[in-house]
């Protein structure tokens, strides 16, 4: 394996604002539960604040789950950024538009995206766990909708 394919997961492909806040919220808690227990932590809390215990620590176990099947059955391992890198790698942003598309329903893409992830006989059970994870951030992300406060358009002209 050269160098340059050692480290091609990582390669930038874009930015994280570009990403809805699903995909965007993915790649954050990926870069996060991979610094360590402080920041393992954090994702535990956000979880909680956000869903209440019970739905946060649902959420934790199927995001907990995902990163050990990720890790144990990878294919190799998921190259990210550091989590306050505006930068998407490209690892990154598969990874992100897996958890979307099982997020939606689109089983049949977040299969094929799966299958680049980890082996293929763990695909389809990354897909379901992935499913349950994307569905928790969905719930996020709207109840982040509802208690912002409205934005007002200042723009005249």
């Amino acid at each position: 394996m050269s160098s340059a394919s050692k480290h091609r997961g990582g390669a930038p492909v874009g930015y994280v604002t570009e990403l809805d806040p699903i995909e965007a919220g993915a790649v954050f808690y990926l870069r996060l539960w991979c610094e360590g227990s402080e920041a393992k932590t954090q994702v535990w809390n956000d979880f909680a604040t956000a869903l209440g215990p019970e739905h946060g620590r649902q959420a934790l176990k199927s995001f907990e789950t995902l990163c050990d099947l990720c890790v144990k059955y990878g294919r190799r391992p998921l190259m990210r950024h550091q989590v306050s890198c505006k930068c998407l790698g490209s690892d990154e942003s598969c990874f992100a538009n897996f958890i979307g598309y099982a997020c939606d329903g689109e089983r049949e893409d977040a299969l094929m995206l799966a299958t680049t992830i980890v082996r293929p006989d763990m695909a389809a059970i990354l897909v379901g766990v992935a499913q349950q994870f994307g569905l928790a951030l969905k719930c996020m992300a709207l109840k982040a909708q509802t208690t912002s406060p409205p934005q007002t358009n200042t723009t005249i002209h």
